[in-house]
Protein backbone atom coordinates (compact mmCIF):
# COMPACT_ATOMS: atom_id res chain seq x y z
CA UNK A 1 0.00 0.00 0.00
CA UNK A 2 3.01 2.28 -0.04
CA UNK A 3 2.99 3.43 3.59
CA UNK A 4 6.12 2.37 5.47
CA UNK A 5 5.31 1.61 9.08
CA UNK A 6 7.26 -0.88 11.16
CA UNK A 7 5.65 -4.18 12.12
CA UNK A 8 6.02 -3.21 15.78
CA UNK A 9 4.16 0.08 15.22
CA UNK A 10 1.42 -1.73 13.30
CA UNK A 11 0.95 -4.16 16.19
CA UNK A 12 0.80 -1.28 18.70
CA UNK A 13 -1.84 0.46 16.56
CA UNK A 14 -4.13 -2.52 17.17
CA UNK A 15 -3.28 -3.51 20.75
CA UNK A 16 -6.04 -5.55 22.32
CA UNK A 17 -7.64 -6.03 18.89
CA UNK A 18 -8.86 -2.41 18.78
CA UNK A 19 -7.65 0.35 16.50
CA UNK A 20 -5.98 3.34 18.13
CA UNK A 21 -6.52 6.89 16.82
CA UNK A 22 -3.83 6.59 14.19
CA UNK A 23 -5.20 3.29 12.90
CA UNK A 24 -8.71 4.77 12.82
CA UNK A 25 -7.50 7.73 10.76
CA UNK A 26 -5.65 5.42 8.35
CA UNK A 27 -8.76 3.23 8.07
CA UNK A 28 -10.91 6.20 7.06
CA UNK A 29 -8.45 7.25 4.38
CA UNK A 30 -7.89 3.73 3.04
CA UNK A 31 -11.65 3.03 3.01
CA UNK A 32 -12.11 5.97 0.65
CA UNK A 33 -9.10 5.06 -1.52
CA UNK A 34 -10.13 1.39 -1.80
CA UNK A 35 -13.76 2.33 -2.55
CA UNK A 36 -12.58 4.48 -5.45
CA UNK A 37 -10.68 1.52 -6.86
CA UNK A 38 -7.32 3.32 -6.81
CA UNK A 39 -5.45 0.21 -5.65
CA UNK A 40 -5.26 -3.30 -7.16
CA UNK A 41 -8.37 -5.48 -7.15
CA UNK A 42 -7.60 -7.21 -3.84
CA UNK A 43 -8.09 -3.98 -1.86
CA UNK A 44 -11.74 -3.30 -1.01
CA UNK A 45 -13.95 -1.48 1.44
CA UNK A 46 -16.30 -3.76 3.37
CA UNK A 47 -19.58 -2.19 4.42
CA UNK A 48 -21.73 -4.04 6.93
CA UNK A 49 -24.45 -2.92 9.36
CA UNK A 50 -23.20 -2.33 12.88
CA UNK A 51 -24.45 -5.08 15.18
CA UNK A 52 -25.58 -2.56 17.82
CA UNK A 53 -26.57 0.57 15.88
CA UNK A 54 -27.55 -0.97 12.57
CA UNK A 55 -25.73 1.93 10.86
CA UNK A 56 -23.41 0.96 8.01
CA UNK A 57 -19.78 0.68 9.08
CA UNK A 58 -16.85 0.54 6.68
CA UNK A 59 -13.57 -1.32 6.93
CA UNK A 60 -10.65 -1.25 4.47
CA UNK A 61 -9.52 -4.81 3.84
CA UNK A 62 -7.21 -6.82 1.65
CA UNK A 63 -8.56 -9.98 0.07
CA UNK A 64 -6.73 -13.22 -0.60
CA UNK A 65 -7.31 -15.00 -3.89
CA UNK A 66 -7.06 -18.77 -3.93
CA UNK A 67 -8.22 -21.31 -6.52
CA UNK A 68 -10.31 -18.70 -8.35
CA UNK A 69 -12.12 -17.48 -5.23
CA UNK A 70 -11.72 -14.43 -3.01
CA UNK A 71 -11.45 -14.47 0.79
CA UNK A 72 -11.45 -11.97 3.63
CA UNK A 73 -9.34 -12.80 6.68
CA UNK A 74 -9.42 -11.13 10.08
CA UNK A 75 -5.83 -10.22 10.94
CA UNK A 76 -7.02 -9.29 14.44
CA UNK A 77 -8.81 -12.55 15.13
CA UNK A 78 -12.24 -13.43 16.50
CA UNK A 79 -13.01 -10.22 18.37
CA UNK A 80 -12.54 -7.90 15.41
CA UNK A 81 -15.51 -5.56 14.90
CA UNK A 82 -16.03 -6.35 11.25
CA UNK A 83 -16.12 -10.09 12.00
CA UNK A 84 -18.71 -9.66 14.74
CA UNK A 85 -20.77 -7.36 12.50
CA UNK A 86 -20.65 -9.81 9.58
CA UNK A 87 -21.75 -12.68 11.82
CA UNK A 88 -24.60 -10.58 13.25
CA UNK A 89 -25.69 -9.72 9.69
CA UNK A 90 -25.81 -13.40 8.73
CA UNK A 91 -22.90 -12.88 6.34
CA UNK A 92 -24.66 -10.21 4.29
CA UNK A 93 -22.40 -7.30 3.41
CA UNK A 94 -21.38 -4.96 0.61
CA UNK A 95 -17.97 -4.70 -1.03
CA UNK A 96 -17.12 -1.32 -2.48
CA UNK A 97 -14.53 -0.89 -5.18
CA UNK A 98 -15.57 1.57 -7.88
CA UNK A 99 -19.10 0.27 -7.41
CA UNK A 100 -21.14 -1.37 -4.69
CA UNK A 101 -21.50 -5.15 -4.82
CA UNK A 102 -23.74 -7.03 -2.40
CA UNK A 103 -22.09 -10.23 -1.20
CA UNK A 104 -22.52 -13.05 1.25
CA UNK A 105 -19.49 -13.87 3.38
CA UNK A 106 -19.41 -17.57 4.14
CA UNK A 107 -17.20 -18.52 7.06
CA UNK A 108 -14.46 -20.97 6.15
CA UNK A 109 -14.23 -24.01 8.45
CA UNK A 110 -11.08 -24.05 10.59
CA UNK A 111 -9.77 -27.15 8.81
CA UNK A 112 -9.86 -25.30 5.47
CA UNK A 113 -8.25 -22.06 6.69
CA UNK A 114 -4.50 -22.84 6.55
CA UNK A 115 -4.19 -22.46 2.76
CA UNK A 116 -6.32 -19.30 2.85
CA UNK A 117 -4.17 -17.88 5.66
CA UNK A 118 -1.00 -18.66 3.72
CA UNK A 119 -2.29 -16.85 0.64
CA UNK A 120 -3.45 -13.92 2.78
CA UNK A 121 0.00 -13.59 4.36
CA UNK A 122 1.61 -13.77 0.90
CA UNK A 123 -0.56 -11.02 -0.58
CA UNK A 124 -1.71 -8.68 2.22
CA UNK A 125 1.39 -7.13 3.83
CA UNK A 126 -0.57 -5.31 6.54
CA UNK A 127 -1.78 -8.60 7.99
CA UNK A 128 1.69 -10.09 8.50
CA UNK A 129 2.57 -8.32 11.76
CA UNK A 130 -0.63 -9.59 13.39
CA UNK A 131 -0.56 -13.27 12.43
CA UNK A 132 2.44 -15.01 14.05
CA UNK A 133 3.35 -17.24 11.10
CA UNK A 134 5.65 -16.59 8.14
CA UNK A 135 4.01 -16.51 4.68
CA UNK A 136 6.12 -19.48 3.58
CA UNK A 137 5.64 -21.51 6.77
CA UNK A 138 4.64 -25.19 6.54
CA UNK A 139 0.89 -25.83 6.64
CA UNK A 140 1.29 -27.40 10.10
CA UNK A 141 2.24 -23.99 11.53
CA UNK A 142 -0.79 -22.39 9.89
CA UNK A 143 -3.01 -25.20 11.19
CA UNK A 144 -1.84 -24.37 14.72
CA UNK A 145 -3.21 -20.80 14.51
CA UNK A 146 -6.11 -21.24 12.06
CA UNK A 147 -8.83 -21.31 14.74
CA UNK A 148 -7.78 -17.84 15.94
CA UNK A 149 -8.16 -16.09 12.54
CA UNK A 150 -11.59 -16.20 10.91
CA UNK A 151 -11.70 -16.34 7.13
CA UNK A 152 -14.71 -15.76 4.90
CA UNK A 153 -15.31 -16.83 1.29
CA UNK A 154 -16.77 -13.97 -0.75
CA UNK A 155 -19.86 -15.09 -2.67
CA UNK A 156 -22.27 -13.06 -4.81
CA UNK A 157 -25.49 -12.21 -3.00
CA UNK A 158 -28.53 -14.06 -4.31
CA UNK A 159 -30.58 -11.96 -6.75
Amino acid sequence: MGVLISDERLRRMYQGGRADRTATRFARVWSRVFALGLQPRRWVTLEVPGRVTGRPTRFPLGMADLDGRWYLVSMLGEDCNWVRNVRAAGGHATLIRRRRRDVVLEEVPVADRPRVLRRYLQTVPGGRPHIPVAPDAPLAELEAVAARYPAFRVLPAPA
